[in-house]
């Protein structure tokens, strides 16, 4: 079994990856939904947040609404901090969990998706790691289209991550998505025939 943390910059394709990877037979755990799953109402992880910045990032069904917060968090570097120190160990435990009980099913391929695989420390979780890359400009146009954000909380978001290159210092599989989706799902496709090849007696 192998494990790929998948990680990238917003608006850099990483969904699209894992679509391609998980028909190519491989399972994807997704750290965005784990951490949803930590929002849950009442549960201590939703305690913490709603304590920390109010009842204003509740939404009128009691869940964390996470547009609110994330308006909140990305415009300032030290609530950022404060919501990580609370989440990201949570985070850890469930996809440490998850990974876990995949290695007991003896899974083939299985891939953490998680746009902070490196600042959270998840990377610690897997065997290797794939980095998503799209031009600056592409990435603005896809984020205008696809949530209506304007240009300048568009900056910020990126802004707030780590860069390309410092996410690659560690090393890692770079997944180039400059063109269109068909380029796209080829590269991945090459890149899982050679992840095969490296691993002949692995699963998927």
């Amino acid at each position: 079994m192998r494990v790929i943390g998948l990680t990238g910059g917003i608006g850099t394709g990483k969904s699209e990856v894992s679509r391609i990877l998980r028909e190519l037979g491989a399972v994807v755990i997704n750290a965005d939904a784990l951490g949803h799953e930590t929002y849950k109402p009442g549960g201590e992880t939703w305690r913490r947040v709603v304590d920390a910045f109010g009842v204003e990032v509740v939404g009128p069904g009691g869940e964390i609404d996470r547009r609110r917060l994330g308006g909140v968090v990305f415009a300032d570097p030290a609530a950022r901090a404060k919501l990580n120190a609370i989440t990201w160990p949570e985070i850890t435990r469930l996809a440490r969990r998850e990974i876990e009980g995949l290695r007991r099913q003896e899974a083939g391929t299985i891939v953490l998706e998680a746009a902070l695989l490196i600042e959270a420390g998840w990377d610690s979780l897997v065997d290797e790691v794939w980095i998503t890359r799209s031009p600056r400009e592409k990435v603005v146009d896809r984020l205008k289209d696809r949530d209506g954000l304007p240009e300048e909380e568009i900056s910020r978001r990126i802004s707030s991550q780590l860069s390309f290159e410092e996410r690659l210092a560690g090393g890692g599989v770079v997944v180039e998505n400059a063109a269109g989706l068909e380029e796209l799902d080829a590269t991945v496709r090459n890149l899982w025939e050679t992840l095969k090849k490296d691993a002949p007696n692995e699963n998927g």
